[in-house]
């Protein structure tokens, strides 16, 4: 069993490995202005976690990216749900989900500072509005595939509207919802960067800019590798979730 699991993962601890060879060797042949190794990247992250400043901005960033990601997940999924199962309102709606889903978000933060100034409830605006449109059209995709053969499997038993939403729609919707969380996660990091690039500087964003304008290469890869690893994570516990609950699927 243990040799199994090892020579599962030998593939990707290779690549990981030449990952980071290539990186440190790109590193230490290209001028620190532009590229710095792998090495000083760790160096600079450990560091940066040693002051109390950071915590309090990775703090202020996982307020913002949890408060945009989980109102995206209370509308986006029940939103998707309820479009798939009334078709009237699908149609109606849904040419505008694909219009807002394919427009450039970053396109609306002038709009959203015009209307709502500074602050914390803008920003939030955008993480919603980056993560929200995977995880609708992934509901609505998955909710419409269900076969029509167990809508009327569950008529014929009498269940009402509520448990044929609750033991059959969700259930089975389950797997797209997940893929659509773990496509969310990736565009509300984006958002939440991007928010606090263009509203108003704090977090991990203000980290990032604070250092480019002091030329430190490093603390700007340390930041962005941070970045990456939160989202990995992330991305890598809603697939444990899916697996967990929707196991069934496979």
């Amino acid at each position: 069993m243990l040799a199994t699991h090892l020579r599962r993962h030998v593939p990707f601890w290779i690549s990981i490995l030449a990952g980071i060879a290539i990186w440190e060797i790109a590193g230490r042949s290209t001028s620190t202005a532009f590229m710095v190794p792998f090495s000083e990247t760790i160096v600079q992250l450990w560091q940066l976690m040693q002051t109390g400043e950071f915590i309090a901005q990775v703090l202020d960033s996982a307020q913002l990216f949890l408060t945009g990601f989980v109102l995206a997940l209370i509308v986006g999924a029940p939103l998707g749900l309820l479009l798939a199962r009334v078709r009237v309102l699908r149609v109606g709606v849904e040419p505008y989900i694909m219009i807002l889903y394919a427009t450039p978000m970053v396109a609306l933060i002038p709009f959203i500072l015009s209307m709502m100034g500074f602050g914390f409830a803008p920003k939030v605006l955008v993480v919603f509005l980056f993560a929200v449109f995977p995880v609708l059209y992934n509901t609505v995709e998955g909710a419409r595939s269900i076969k029509p053969e167990l809508i009327e499997v569950a008529k014929s038993y009498r269940s009402s509207e509520w448990s044929l939403w609750r033991e059959v729609m969700l259930p089975y919707t389950l797997p797209y919802i997940m893929t659509g969380v773990r496509q969310s996660i990736g565009r509300a990091l984006v958002g939440m960067i991007a928010a606090e690039f263009f509203l108003s500087s704090t977090g991990l964003g203000q980290l990032i800019m604070g250092a480019s304008q002091n030329f430190d290469t490093a603390g700007v890869f340390a930041s962005i590798f941070l970045i990456g690893l939160i989202g990995v994570g992330l991305m890598r516990l809603g697939l444990a979730i899916e697996q967990r609950f929707a196991h069934w699927r496979q």
